[in-house]
């Protein structure tokens, strides 16, 4: 590790003996993302794009550098292309219900995988069932690993949506997007990613992914709650109807009609989170400044490795996915334990000061596939460290009395 990340971060300096293993859920905010975030409310707070006054003007400043801070990070072509909104579930929704809800019709396939959220699921059911489209999943193997021998066979000419989660946020283990783009383009289908679990840990390149959308969940990269930011590609911007319509999104209305602005604005009504937007910049700037993503990877991967092999002698736990994998390239371990709920296990690492998920982690599908209602999960970061893992594994061998 370059450096004490834990010292950044003003939660983990009160709690100094926590081990806060619950980052797929959300990361803990740095230090200098809370002051951007203070000094903001303090001095700069206005409405943005409206006011012509100074004080105004200052905070549209802020909350467009944010938008280019976005679109930058993710290597967009144009600032347009970045759509703020209040989390990653909305932005999904706003994809599904605003471009996919006018574009598609009753036949046309719609594929994601086994493996998603709720977030990218949920919405693609409710298009099957009020529109009519044909809802199909890329399966899982025996191991939990993603079924990439099925990709050719489930994308069909029938494709017209691809909407996949760029990592699982209970196997632990990313997914090679190269694969299912190539398929997704060949038949001409939209290709939307959900990388919620993979852009705080990787470097993310639009461009190169070829994907039409891509979703971020910025509370998981350091920004406040509360915000959300996707990428879509300028060749959907006309395709798109908003999601809800009032101000700021109009550029005129009279009493039976109105006009909208284009993308994004289009996609941004009302007084957006202004404050959490310049967070989200900030969160970037210390990322850019301080964090390498080859570290993040075999950092995040060496605790995850730990944590297998220290569970893999205890007869009572099951760990979820392809082990291999997990102790390479994994970013969380999740597992159940024989005759325990996750959250009496959880409770019990609560009581060691370990900090866990507990229950379905929003992917109730997935764990019935698996065949375990649910499991415990341990999600790493950047400010983690080795004892956490070790912490981890001796906390679950006491449970079990090893």
């Amino acid at each position: 590790m370059k450096r004490q990340f834990r010292d950044d971060f003003p939660l983990l300096k009160e709690h100094s003996s926590l081990a806060y293993c619950d980052n797929a859920a959300t990361a803990q905010k740095p230090q200098y993302v809370i002051d951007c975030v203070d000094q903001f409310c303090r001095k700069e707070n206005a409405p943005v794009h409206r006011g012509i006054y100074t004080l105004a003007e200052t905070a549209t400043v802020l909350y467009e550098r944010a938008r280019e801070n976005v679109r930058a990070f993710l290597n967009a072509e144009d600032i347009s292309e970045i759509v703020f909104t209040h989390g990653a579930t909305e932005s999904l929704n706003t994809i599904a219900a605003g471009w996919a809800r006018y574009n598609l019709k009753a036949g046309d396939e719609v594929v994601v995988t086994e493996m998603e959220h709720h977030a990218n699921l949920v919405p693609w059911q409710r298009l099957e069932k009020e529109i009519g489209v044909v809802l199909k999943f890329i399966p899982i193997t025996e191991e939990g690993d993603l079924d990439y021998a099925a990709v050719d066979t489930v994308i069909t000419p029938r494709t017209k949506v691809v909407s996949v989660t760029g990592g699982s946020n209970v196997i632990g283990i990313d997914i090679h997007l190269d694969r299912i783009a190539k398929r997704a383009h060949e038949v001409g289908a939209v290709f939307i990613v959900d990388a919620a679990q993979s852009a705080p840990r990787s470097r993310i390149d639009v461009r190169a992914i070829g994907c039409d959308c891509l979703v971020i969940a910025p509370h998981k990269l350091m920004a406040p709650t509360g915000v959300g930011a996707f990428y879509v590609n300028k060749k959907l911007h006309e395709t798109f109807e908003p999601l809800m319509v009032g101000g700021s999104m109009v550029l005129s209305v009279d009493w039976h009609d109105s006009i909208w602005r284009p993308v994004p604005q289009r996609l941004e009504a009302g007084t957006p989170a202004i404050a959490q937007v310049v967070g989200l910049g900030a969160a970037i700037e210390y990322i850019n400044q301080n964090v390498d993503f080859d570290w993040v990877a075999e950092f995040e991967a060496e605790l995850c490795r730990r944590v297998v092999d220290g569970l893999l002698p205890l007869n009572q736990v099951r760990i979820l996915g392809p082990i291999e994998k997990l102790r390479s390239e994994g970013h969380l371990v999740s597992f159940s334990v024989e005759g325990m709920h996750s959250h009496d296990v959880a409770a019990f690492l609560d009581s060691r000061g370990i900090a866990v998920r507990a229950g379905h982690h929003c992917a109730q599908p997935l764990h019935n596939k698996l065949g375990v209602p649910n499991s415990v999960r341990a999600s790493f970061y950047i400010y983690n460290s080795i004892e956490d893992a070790e912490r981890l594994v001796k906390a679950m061998q006491e449970l079990l009395g090893v």
